[in-house]
């Protein structure tokens, strides 16, 4: 098994891979000591061809392989996209089109909620894969043979796959529902997140407007310093430090130092300093200026109950349309149809899964249809007005 570690290779192989529909692509990274993953194998299979390449291999310039993410004639299948695809925008700078991922396409299908792809391959093809590979340490060179057959793996039972869920979604109708979801995982902006929207992945732990000023100021200085150093956010500072930092607000070493979550020393260090400019920075800002901070959303009298009625909907269209219910609506949309009714701006108010969940769910709420349990099944009836 020929793992392609020459730019010679590499063009041939790219060449013969932009000749066919579609080709099957996964790749193998570490990124457990870097902020952005490190690249260690690409696996790529088209029906009678498969490629693996190493882009560790000195002098590896990866432009070919780039240039057919980007050709718009070969359709990029991918099995939960939205890593490989981070990859390839951080390394190439251009987001794979078009892409077909298959773990959504199978959700769509109803194969059930994230599906993975083991499990996938076996319901498709009835082939049990060995999965005993799966922590390697990628960047070891040179990879074993046993290694290479579970990377491989990864790509060519995906050919048929990809052939079956086509086919599957076209006798449905439901093509158009995929492309749909598509949209979302080939923006730029899913994969391009602002370090000053940080803030936004850590638990809301402050009371006051200055304190979450502070907050979104430190969440934003570690972001930077994350991507510019290429190490895990925690290596920089720890989110318990973030949110003691937002409420003791520190504006100097010796206020620093104090802190429980602060290594002692690190106060004086210069990548201290360039924090506490951050917190100054926050703590200046004017109060009329400060941001507000999120109020508890407090539901209307009722919407409980009416989201309950909604969950049982969702398991009844869900289980007719052969979907997983997990694709049409979540817990947030349930909960804010319930709220909101039609001024809910949710996903499954949006395109397809609103003519498929949506508009029922409206109904529902408005009160012109109900559910009612009859010969030991659950179904919907119309309310005559």
């Amino acid at each position: 098994m020929n793992v392609i570690t020459t730019q010679g290779e590499l063009e041939s192989a790219i060449e013969r891979l932009e000749q066919s529909d579609f080709v099957t692509v996964d790749t193998e990274f570490i990124r457990e000591t870097t902020f952005w993953p490190v690249l260690c194998l690409i696996q790529m299979a088209a029906p009678g061809f498969t490629a693996l390449v190493d882009p560790l291999a000195p002098g590896m310039d990866l432009t070919p392989f780039f240039r057919l993410m980007a050709n718009e004639k070969v359709v990029k299948v991918f099995h939960a996209a939205r890593q490989d695809i981070e990859i390839i925008v951080h390394q190439g700078n251009l987001v794979p089109h078009p892409i077909f991922d298959t773990q959504v396409a199978a959700m769509v299908c109803g194969f059930g909620d994230a599906v993975s792809y083991d499990q996938l391959v076996q319901k498709v093809t009835g082939v049990r894969l060995d999965k005993s590979s799966r922590f390697t340490d990628w960047r070891y060179r040179p990879l074993s043979g046993r290694q290479l057959e579970y990377a491989l793996a990864d790509v060519t039972h995906l050919i048929d796959v990809y052939k079956h869920l086509t086919a599957e979604l076209e006798r449905e109708g439901r093509a158009h529902w995929l492309n749909e979801e598509m949209q979302v995982l080939t923006s730029r902006e899913t994969y391009d997140p602002h370090p000053d929207d940080a803030w936004k992945r850590l638990k809301m732990r402050v009371r006051k407007p200055q304190e979450l000023a502070v907050l979104k100021a430190v969440a934003a200085w570690r972001e930077r310093e994350a991507r510019e150093r290429d190490v895990p956010r925690g290596r920089i500072i720890k989110d318990d430090a973030i949110y003691e930092i937002a409420q003791q607000a520190p504006k100097d070493a010796d206020a620093l130092g104090r802190l429980r979550s602060i290594p002692k020393g690190w106060e004086r260090s210069s990548t201290a300093a360039a924090l506490l400019g951050a917190i100054n920075d926050a703590l200046s800002i004017p109060k009329d200026d400060l941001p507000r901070l999120p109020r508890p959303h407090q539901p209307p009298e009722g919407s409980n109950a009416a989201a309950e009625l909604l969950k049982v909907l969702l398991r009844i269209v869900a289980e007719k349309e052969g979907v997983a219910a997990k694709v049409l609506a979540s817990g947030d949309d349930i909960d804010r149809i319930a709220a909101e009714g039609e001024q809910a701006d949710v996903p499954a108010l949006h395109g397809w899964r609103r003519a498929v969940y949506g508009e029922k769910a409206l109904r529902l709420v408005r009160g012109e249809i109900a559910i009612k349990f009859e010969k030991r099944r659950i179904a919907l009836f119309e309310i005559e007005g």
